[in-house]
């Protein structure tokens, strides 16, 4: 695993593509209002359909890994509507992937894997803060969620059982406890703390992970020496001084399994126009990577969201991006710039939103 999280190089997101989703329970307003198939999702968020040219474009300027979000609750099972657009996850029935939706979620891994690039395929926005979220961390919503998590991992790990190292699984992507507490578990408690709240969530993702695991090695093939890779509580960095609890998604984790085929994600966001007044707690950040996750747990890191709070191609998201990139690079930790780079209609020429964003991010791979 350390060795293709080196070779990854400088990544990308294709966001708000195949990870787009109605997040309204009494708004579900996709599959009210399409047909439901596999384009109306994924240009429900302003998209175009994802080419194979796009990604080669990506390929070409010297990016060396996608990430690919997926939700996958809307193409599981039946979800029935009542009053035209509320749906109610009580009635929630079965468990099997819309064949087409993986199909084309098999398409756009393909186009990576083709263009000779690293893929990492996961479970996203089925957690979030969205009140359409079915993987939440506590222990009674594990024991709710395990079944449906676990036929979805065997579904989609035996769809891609024979694929090489390229590919890497990542378990799920920001999970939140019953309050959607962000920072740490429980932050959004009355009391900004809660200590049983909070031990309920970190072992509710490490139960997570481990599912996570045992269900992909448990398909065989290639899946049994597979890279995967799993999240910290809501992907937290663990970074600011603020609270004593900041790094508690860090140390609470446990490693489903031995080092070797394994790495830990985390995200982080910044605000690109603060620059001069955030580039120490930057600093700190990979810092915190070095003591709580490559020397506590012995594993490679990947960022796999990071970004400067701007879409635009501004010269303040220029200086982020060149120095985080950096700073990345010679850290040895594998970081995936999110989505912007390429937008909308830009996607479908395929021609670059950012370009100044862009070279800033590849330049320290470019001229090492």
């Amino acid at each position: 695993m350390e060795a293709a999280v080196a070779k990854m190089g400088a990544g990308w997101n294709l966001g708000n593509t195949l990870d787009s989703h109605s997040g309204e329970l009494d708004h579900m307003w996709i599959e009210a209002w399409s047909k439901r198939e596999t384009r109306d999702y994924e240009t429900a968020w302003g998209q175009p359909v994802t080419t194979r040219e796009l990604i080669h474009m990506f390929k070409e300027a010297g990016f060396g890994a996608i990430r690919v979000p997926v939700t996958w609750y809307p193409h599981m099972g039946t979800i029935v509507l009542h009053d035209t657009e509320h749906w109610d996850p009580s009635t929630w029935t079965g468990t099997q992937v819309d064949p087409a939706w993986m199909a084309r979620v098999k398409e756009v891994v393909d186009y990576v894997i083709d263009e000779g690039m690293y893929c990492i395929l996961n479970v996203h926005h089925d957690t979030g803060a969205a009140d359409t979220s079915w993987l939440v961390a506590s222990d009674d919503d594990f024991e709710a969620a395990k079944t449906r998590y676990q036929a979805l991992w065997e579904q989609i790990a035996t769809t891609f059982k024979d694929y090489g190292e390229r590919l890497l699984f990542e378990s799920y992507n920001e999970m939140l406890d019953p309050y959607d507490s962000w920072c740490f578990a429980s932050f959004a408690t009355p009391a900004r703390y809660d200590a049983e709240v909070a031990a309920s969530a970190y072992s509710g993702i490490n139960k997570y992970a481990k599912l996570f695991v045992d269900t992909v090695r448990g398909t065989g093939g290639n899946n049994a020496e597979r890279n995967l890779v799993v999240n910290t509580y809501a992907a937290c960095s663990g970074d600011g001084t603020w609270n004593t609890h900041l790094t508690e998604p860090l140390t609470q984790f446990q490693l489903p399994e031995a080092p070797g085929h394994i790495a830990m994600e985390i995200h982080s966001y910044w605000e690109a126009e603060k620059f001069d007044e955030q580039k120490a707690d930057i600093d700190r950040l990979f810092l915190n990577i070095g003591t709580h996750l490559r020397r506590r747990l012995d594993v490679p890191v990947i960022i796999g969201e990071w970004g400067g709070g701007t879409s635009e191609d501004t010269d303040a998201n220029v200086r982020f991006a060149s120095y985080f990139s950096s700073k990345a690079k010679a850290s040895g930790v594998a970081a995936f710039w999110w989505m912007c780079l390429s937008d909308r209609e830009d996607r479908a020429v395929p021609k670059w939103t950012a370009p100044r964003t862009k070279d800033a991010i590849l330049l320290p791979y470019i001229t090492d």
